[in-house]
């Protein structure tokens, strides 16, 4: 029997899989631990060029490839915030992506966390992002750059002595599925939405308010590597909402 089947051509535009956008420059917030310094060292590693921005210094320890620009800042003071993210900006001559790395929390019932703490949980995490993003966003324009948000799995689901924490992220997971709408076409946006991450973001809390000695949290470089997988898609291409978590820890569902 002969085989009727055209063949493909090499041109064929099937043959052609797909190019993923380079990294350029990313801004990450966060960058001294974590999350955030998972991140800058990926980016780093795949030949990115990270701006760090901490309310500590971020440098000691990182890679020489990633020890990049960087600048200091508490993400509570907004307008602080946003004049380090045009600095760095200007310095490093344009922004191709922004990672929201920074957080915070205020473990407790409402009623026992004070005042002071719980509203820093919702200018860190909340106002603290939207910052970062309104100060990048003329060079993210220009470049037609992307943005990821950092939520949580308790942005999706809320759990007691947790109000701070889950109204920032709820916040956090809104205000981003907005902005993926408002900027469609010109900025790329995806939500991160990670579980539990092996990090030092437990450090210093009481014992009811500490992972126990079971639990089972992710490896914040293996959240990193999603990171760039978003920020790497093709043009016309959207990674809108990513849940990253270990595979048998219980936040998610």
């Amino acid at each position: 029997m002969t085989d009727t089947t055209a063949p493909t051509s090499a041109a064929d535009p099937r043959d052609r899989l797909p190019t993923s956008r380079p990294l350029g420059t990313v801004l990450v917030t966060g960058a001294a631990s974590g999350l955030g310094r998972a991140v800058a060292e990926a980016v780093a590693t795949a030949g990115g060029t990270p701006l760090l921005i901490d309310r500590v210094d971020p440098t000691p320890g990182l890679t020489e490839a990633a020890d990049a620009a960087h600048a200091l800042a508490d993400l509570a003071d907004t307008r602080a915030a946003e004049e380090a993210v045009r600095g760095l900006v200007e310095r490093a001559g344009g922004v191709d992506g922004v990672v929201t790395c920074a957080g915070t929390d205020a473990c407790g019932r409402i009623d026992d966390v004070s005042a002071e703490d719980w509203e820093r949980v919702i200018k860190v995490n909340l106002l603290g992002t939207a910052a970062v993003i309104r100060a990048a966003l003329p060079s993210l324009k220009e470049r037609r750059g992307r943005i990821v948000t950092v939520a949580s799995t308790l942005g999706l689901r809320a759990l007691s002595d947790a109000s701070a924490y889950c109204a920032s992220k709820f916040g956090v997971l809104g205000m981003s599925r907005a902005l993926a709408a408002e900027l469609a076409g010109e900025v790329g946006l995806t939500t991160l939405v990670p579980g539990g991450m092996n990090t030092a973001f437990f450090d210093g809390r009481t014992e009811q308010y500490r992972p126990g000695p079971d639990a089972k949290l992710n490896d914040p470089r293996n959240v990193a590597a999603t990171v760039l997988f978003a920020l790497t898609r093709p043009e016309g291409c959207e990674v809108r909402e990513l849940v990253v978590c270990q595979s048998e820890e219980p936040s998610w569902p």
